[in-house]
C-alpha cells in the first residue's frame, strides 16, 4: 500500500474529510479544518497528485508560502493534513509509515509578530471600485470588498454568510448574529453603500435566500451555492494585485479598523463590531453598549462610483 488517497471520485473530498472532522470536539475546529482540507486536496487533484506523502505535503506548504500566507495560517492547514494523514493511516486507506512522514512535516517559524498592512481611504475607495461594474463576477466581487472593508470581516465570515444575516436594527442595515473566532456572537453595522453593493449584486444574479456570495463559472454564470474561505482570498489577492497593493484578505479587517479609528469612531465601538476577545471584559468593567446609531463603519468616508 503506498500513499494514494484511493477515495478521491468525482471530486468529492467528503469522505476524507469526515474522517477528519467527526474525531474532533470543537464546531470551529471542525470548520476551520473541513475548509483546509478542502483546498489542500483541491490543490491536490489540480496538481495530479498521486500520493500523500511527505514530500507532497512539503511542496502544498511552499505552494501555500509563495502566496504570502502568514506562518500561523500555513500551519493550521499543516495540522489539518497532519491529522487527515493520522485518519488515513488508521482506516487502512494509506500506509502507517507514509503517514507518519507525513506528520512530521514541520510548520513555518514565526519571525515575531506580524503587524500587517492596511489601506489608506483612497486606496480602499480604489480597492472598491476596481471590479468591472458590467460583469455578474464584478458586482460580487466589489460586494465582497464593500462587506470586508465596510464591516471588518474575516474571510470565514463573509463565507458565511446568509440573507438571513442582513437586516434592520434602530433604523440602520446591520449583520445579525454573527459568529465569529470563538463562536463569539455579534451585531456589524453597516454603512449604506455597502447595502447598495450587497443588493445590486443579489438583484442582478437573481438570488434571494441561502449564502449571499456563490461561485461563478468563466461565462459569468452562478456556478454553486456558496463560496469557501479560500475563495474570498483569491478575490481580494486578485484586485489587490491589479491596484498594486500587497496585502492579504485579514489586511481588509484592519483597513476597517484603521480608517474608522481615523475618522473618529470610538474605541469601544470598533471593538464590538470586530468582536475581539477582549470585548466582554471591556463592557464589564466600563458598562458599554453597542451604539447602532454611530456605528464605526459611518466613519471610514468611502463611496462607491455610480
Amino acid at each position: 500500500m503506498d500513499g494514494q488517497i484511493a477515495v478521491i471520485e468525482n471530486n468529492d473530498f467528503t469522505p476524507l474529510i469526515r474522517l477528519v472532522t467527526e474525531s474532533l470536539d470543537s464546531p470551529k475546529s471542525r470548520a476551520m479544518y473541513a475548509v483546509a482540507l478542502n483546498d489542500f486536496l483541491g490543490w491536490y487533484q489540480d496538481q495530479g497528485k498521486r500520493g500523500l506523502t511527505k514530500a507532497v505535503v512539503n511542496e502544498y506548504k511552499d505552494h501555500l508560502k509563495s502566496l504570502n500566507y502568514a506562518s500561523s495560517s500555513i500551519n493550521q492547514k499543516l495540522s489539518a493534513i497532519r491529522k487527515l494523514a493520522v485518519e488515513a493511516s488508521d482506516n487502512g486507506l494509506i500506509d502507517g509509515q507514509i503517514a507518519s512522514g507525513v506528520t512530521r512535516v514541520k510548520g513555518v517559524k514565526s519571525a515575531g509578530v506580524r503587524v500587517g498592512n492596511w489601506l489608506t481611504k483612497d486606496q480602499a475607495q480604489k480597492l472598491i471600485n476596481s471590479t468591472d461594474k458590467t460583469t455578474l463576477k464584478g458586482l460580487r466581487d466589489r460586494a465582497i470588498l464593500a462587506v470586508m472593508v465596510g464591516g471588518g470581516l474575516r474571510r470565514s465570515e463573509v463565507a458565511s454568510m446568509t440573507f438571513d444575516h442582513i437586516q434592520q436594527r434602530e433604523g440602520r442595515w446591520v449583520i445579525v448574529d454573527l459568529v465569529g473566532k470563538g463562536n463569539r456572537v455579534r451585531t456589524v453595522p453597516i454603512a449604506s453603500w455597502v447595502k447598495v453593493a450587497i443588493d445590486q449584486w443579489t438583484e442582478t444574479a437573481n438570488i434571494k435566500d441561502g449564502r449571499l456570495f456563490r461561485s461563478i463559472n468563466r461565462g459569468d454564470n452562478l456556478s454553486g451555492d456558496s463560496m469557501t474561505s479560500q475563495a474570498i482570498q483569491d478575490v481580494v489577492k486578485c484586485y489587490a494585485d491589479k491596484c498594486g497593493f500587497g496585502l492579504q484578505a485579514h489586511d481588509l479587517r484592519r483597513t476597517y479598523a484603521k480608517l474608522a479609528r481615523k475618522g473618529g469612531a470610538d474605541l469601544m465601538q470598533i471593538q464590538l463590531s470586530l468582536g475581539h476577545a477582549s470585548l466582554k471584559t471591556t463592557e464589564r468593567y466600563l458598562g458599554e453598549a453597542q451604539d447602532l446609531t454611530s456605528a464605526p463603519c459611518d466613519f471610514l468616508g468611502i463611496r462607491l462610483d455610480e
